[in-house]
């Protein structure tokens, strides 16, 4: 008698925590996934992604095949070659003339010393004067020699440069199409852009896969996010930033409890979710908000989670 008694005190008490135990929202967890998608178009050759996969940052996961990709980079290279062989040497087609321009003005040079040499004789009249006239012709002569080789040199450099700027504008182009080439091959190896698990693989190596496809999802799983949701008239009880206590369910009917900190509020009310309530709560009105959980492996996107603003 005494054992039944006890029994029925303790399903009493129960009874009475569970009624008092009423969480103040009620929500699933899930967390940020980022899709992963192809930046290439061809055969996946390699692709080492497994559902429940930890990744690194930066860490490559797979390979698209660039065989297409490094032939027509080589077919531009070579194209690019051919033109550039055509590029005139301005420099070494201009040393002619200057090599001309450098002997007339020995020359001149020369002229100029015997000029002052005959004119010394003229004025000791040791020498006509009609020496005096022939150099100074000579001169003029070397001078206008000059003059025409500079002018001939202008007009070589200008023809030249008019062809290497329309060689270099024909080539700039073909330039372009390389980087394109090297950056879709970068591109078409596969690399794990956030520090993360994979959540869903959708691709499998070997498949053609076309730029935009995507190959898997990953999300942040050491901290996840309660997405719970209050009615208007608990929302002064609750604000950004603050800490609540997150429940999830324990084996023997009982709650594992973590520390949740508010992260967001919807300043929109919207119709309660159905998974979240029963038919008849659906028809109220709520506020959406995120709890951010630091998650020791436990939780998992979709359970079920239980919110507390304040022990009770």
């Amino acid at each position: 008698m005494k054992r039944i008694l006890l029994i029925f005190l303790m399903v009493a008490i129960n009874s009475c925590n569970k009624s008092a135990d009423i969480s103040d929202a009620y929500g699933n967890f899930e967390a940020v996934e980022t899709i992963v998608s192809a930046e290439a178009t061809g055969e996946l050759t390699s692709f080492a992604v497994e559902e429940g996969q930890s990744l690194e940052a930066g860490k490559q996961v797979g390979q698209i095949d660039t065989v297409q990709l490094s032939l027509r980079k080589a077919q531009l290279e070579a194209s690019l070659n051919a033109i550039a062989s055509k590029t005139p040497n301005i420099a070494s087609q201009l040393s002619y003339f200057e090599k001309q321009i450098s002997v007339s003005q020995q020359q001149l040079d020369y002229l100029q010393k015997e000029k002052a040499r005959t004119q010394n004789l003229i004025a000791s009249n040791a020498a006509p004067t009609k020496q005096l006239d022939d150099i100074n012709n000579q001169i003029e002569a070397a001078q206008k020699q000059i003059a025409l080789i500079r002018q001939q040199r202008e007009a070589q450099f200008s023809a030249l440069s008019t062809q290497k700027s329309g060689i270099t504008s024909e080539a700039l182009p073909m330039q372009k199409q390389i980087e394109q080439t090297e950056d879709q091959i970068r591109k078409s190896t596969i690399l794990n852009p956030s520090a993360g698990t994979v959540t869903v693989k959708l691709a499998e190596p070997h498949e053609i896969v076309s730029y935009g496809k995507p190959l898997y999802k990953i999300a942040d799983l050491n901290t996840i996010i309660l997405r719970a949701y209050v009615s208007g008239d608990q929302l002064v009880n609750v604000k950004v930033g603050q800490q609540v206590k997150v429940l999830v369910d324990a084996p023997d009917d009982t709650y594992k409890e973590y520390a949740g900190t508010v992260s967001w509020i919807s300043s929109k009310a919207e119709f309660t979710p159905k998974v979240i309530q029963t038919k008849e709560e659906r028809v109220n009105l709520v506020y959406a908000m995120k709890i951010l959980v630091k998650n020791d492996g436990g939780l998992k996107i979709g359970m079920p989670g239980e919110v507390r603003f304040a022990a009770k």
